[in-house]
């Protein structure tokens, strides 16, 4: 059961908010990208790969349209010479405030007959679930 939920929730969830990015020129891998740079400005690719959930392979040709499209520029990372750092434009950060007000509004509307503390309970929950599916969930021997 849990499973099935999960991927409704999941499906439904993207659905709304793609619908939402396309009449903004977006396309699926930008919406997460721009909210995580929102946050983390100047970040390497890979960390954004790691991030956004995103093959590295696939996070470039997103971060190329992006680029092209005027969202984010990219530079050598003064460090590490073979990582590039990923900021975001004028236009970028825009856009990322619409992505975060879209995010907003689903959340809501997905939330919306919760009381604060189902959502904590649930957003607590969900939270340990992902730590186990990732393995960052402590066993219990």
């Amino acid at each position: 059961m849990y499973h099935i939920l999960m991927l409704e929730n999941q499906t439904i969830f993207t659905k709304k908010v793609l619908k939402e990015a396309a009449l903004l020129n977006l396309s699926s891998g930008q919406p997460r990208v721009l909210e995580f740079l929102k946050n983390n400005d100047g970040a390497m690719q890979k960390d954004i790969a790691q991030a956004c959930l995103i093959e590295p392979s696939s996070v470039s040709s997103v971060l190329s349209k992006m680029e092209k499209d005027g969202l984010i520029t990219r530079h050598i990372n003064a460090d590490n010479k073979r990582s590039m750092d990923v900021t975001l434009t004028q236009l970028g950060k825009e856009m990322a405030q619409h992505i975060e007000d879209i995010f907003n509004q689903f959340e809501k509307e997905a939330l919306a007959d919760f009381s604060e503390s189902e959502k904590e309970t649930l957003l607590t929950l969900l939270k340990k679930v992902n730590d186990n599916l990732t393995g960052r969930g402590r066993s219990e021997d």
